[in-house]
């Protein structure tokens, strides 16, 4: 018996080691080398086309929590960002192709795990996890949409642009992390209000590229720069130009600040902050160009928006990530309705996991929902079928304490609470069956 894994993206990749590690035989279709989607560059798995950032590292944030679960729980794709994390701040971000070939060798180099180079079509008999992300090809999207008996939900996501390092004019960029936090790790490019007020005229009057869908539905956590600059003129100012805490020492606070985030271990490349766009290659490269110590740069990657489908997961499937209408049905990643790198690895640990307990004749495992992969799980299975829409991890998802505490503690007392409750099931479930 083996388990078909169809995708072998973030979700794909982590469910296919966790199978693997229980002993379970996996075929993993990945169809990149045959016919990549507009979002994808690289040929490896596990790859990373939005942002190099798998978020905070923090427990005060509920991505840190979630990550640090994942160690917890022996995630192959953490181990590869720890392994390959470039500095950040208080974030994990990864050298994207560093991350993305090690994780291609680990599941090449494994026994269990057969790699088939082939596009799929249609959603295969027996054991089978579905994990073939945002951009799943129109053939099976379609078999998946005639299967769940509904249309497909989707929004549109988009990437930022990639700057060669030794094109920005550090003259007059220079190396600051927000109230110095980190070691001074980000490129900031600051401007002042003229600068400002000139750039974003432009901004809102430069041409975007052609969307072909009737509607365009944007998610909130990845808006392109432009679409967030159309709603009012001080929008990016409390967004990703926020210049608080970004002043050179002596000097006056800069009226913005645009800031590039390292990409690689090399420190060669550097992604712009918040600045996934839709607007047209000539247009980026002029409007990325106006901005002070940018005039030359090098763009190695232009931002691009793509189609994201997702299903509408509590239609569709439960908390173990399993369909509700074919029960060695599984699905996983941006697919099955979850938003983010860090919450697409934990659906396919969580997915793997359980297939493996399925094909076993175990008792299946809903996570704690004190946990941030718990609370993930919960609210996909169980959030208003007719509002659906993906959300990333957060506390507001948490259960709320039980106990009495101070609003200062809350954050620290969610994140105890989940980790305390992620050893727990660890030990109480001989979770490595």
């Amino acid at each position: 018996m083996h388990v078909n894994i169809i995708g072998a993206g973030l979700a794909g990749c982590e469910a296919a080691y966790q199978l693997a590690k229980r002993n379970i035989k996996v075929k993993l279709y990945e169809s990149k080398k045959q016919k990549k989607t507009p979002a994808q560059s690289l040929d490896t798995f596990a790859e990373l086309v939005c942002s190099n950032s798998l978020r905070s590292d923090s427990l005060m944030n509920a991505a840190g929590v979630m990550k640090e679960e994942l160690r917890k729980l022996d995630s192959l794709l953490l181990k590869a960002a720890d392994l390959y994390k470039v500095p950040a701040g208080n974030a994990l971000a990864v050298d994207r192709e560093l991350f993305s070939k090690y994780i291609t060798k680990e599941l090449e180099k494994h026994p269990l795990i057969e790699i088939i180079h082939e596009e799929v079509t249609c959603i295969p008999q027996g054991p089978c996890i579905l994990a073939t992300g945002p951009l799943t090809h129109s053939g099976l999207a379609e078999d998946i949409q005639k299967f769940i008996g509904e249309d497909m939900l989707y929004f549109y996501d988009a990437i930022a642009p990639v700057i060669e390092a030794d094109s920005i004019d550090m003259t007059k960029a220079y190396f600051k992390s927000r109230y110095d936090k980190g070691d001074a790790d980000y490129i900031n490019c600051p401007m002042n209000e003229e600068e400002y007020s000139n750039w974003y005229q432009e901004v809102i009057e430069a041409k975007t590229a052609e969307v072909k869908d009737f509607e365009m539905k944007v998610f909130e956590g990845c808006m392109p720069f432009e679409e967030m600059a159309k709603r009012g003129y001080q929008t990016l100012l409390f967004g990703p130009l926020k210049p608080v805490g970004l002043e050179k020492p002596g000097e006056k606070r800069p009226f913005a600040v645009v800031q590039l985030r390292q990409d690689n271990l090399k420190k060669t490349m550097y992604n712009i902050v918040g600045f996934q766009t839709h607007l047209t290659f000539s247009e980026q490269k002029r409007i990325i160009q106006m901005i002070p110590g940018l005039e030359k740069a090098k763009i190695i990657r232009y931002g691009i928006m793509h189609r994201n489908t997702f299903i509408n997961a509590p239609h569709a499937i439960n908390e173990y990530y399993q369909s509700k209408k074919r029960d060695d049905l599984f699905f996983a990643g941006q697919l099955s309705g979850v938003e983010g790198y860090v919450e697409s690895i934990a659906s396919g640990l969580v997915a793997g996991l359980n297939m493996a307990r399925f094909l076993k004749g175990l008792n299946l495992i809903k996570m704690p929902i004190d946990s941030a992969i718990g609370s993930q799980a919960d609210y996909i299975a169980h959030a208003p079928i007719d509002s659906f829409q993906p959300m990333n991890t957060n506390f507001g998802i948490f259960p709320d304490l039980k106990e009495k505490h101070k609003k200062k503690e809350r954050k620290n007392l969610y994140a105890q609470r989940a980790l305390d409750a992620i050893d727990q099931i660890i030990k109480d479930e001989n979770i490595d069956q």
